[in-house]
């Protein structure tokens, strides 16, 4: 067995390797920081389809800190129930620091939790452009007083880009917390 999660779960054996691996210890990681603070959390997954809330809800004594997620995967859904304004939508689009902050608020908001954090992105095969490429992720966080997000641009197929966003998220999280991440919005 390899070395447990943060929080000192053992590796389950179908764990051993790939993407999900991450994902999983990450969620470790993400559950002491939100407990040691006191701080509940809402997501907004949209590329992601639900593995950043699959992964926290995975860590024993989630429900002391985990408040709701919600996959919003069309406009109409961020829209409807994210509060996500139909103008950055059109002007910015879905994948988007803009939206992704929007996101991030609206879940926060919907769940009244201290935090939300949501993760918006091009998974493919099909959906890229030039400006946009398959792999373009856009994570963002929201609490009370500031919302910040962060571009990357994550390799892979489908299901690979979508485990692996929701890692960055939790990754982006850890930083937020900490007040370590800055305001820059551009890709990495």
């Amino acid at each position: 067995m390899k070395a447990p999660a943060p929080d000192g779960r053992p590796l389950p054996a179908w764990l051993g390797m790939g993407p999900a691996l991450g994902l999983w210890r990450l969620a470790g990681r993400a559950a002491l920081d939100l407990a040691a603070r006191g701080l509940t959390l809402a997501t907004a997954e949209s590329l992601s389809g639900g593995w950043l809330s699959a992964a926290l809800t995975s860590v024993q004594g989630s429900s002391g800190y985990f408040m709701a997620g919600i996959a919003a995967y069309s406009n109409e859904a961020k829209m409807d129930l994210l509060g996500v304004a139909r103008e950055a939508l059109e002007a910015h689009g879905a994948v988007s620091w803009q939206v992704a902050e929007q996101m991030a608020l609206g879940a926060r908001k919907a769940a009244r939790a201290s935090i939300g954090l949501s993760t918006t992105g091009v998974a493919g095969p099909d959906g890229g452009s030039a400006e946009k490429p398959v792999g373009l992720v856009f994570v963002a966080a929201a609490d009370g007083r500031r919302a910040e997000s962060r571009g990357i641009t994550l390799p892979g197929d489908r299901l690979e880009v979508s485990i692996a966003a929701a890692g960055a998220a939790l990754d982006f999280l850890s930083g937020f917390l900490s007040g370590g991440h800055p305001r820059a919005r551009g890709t990495t």
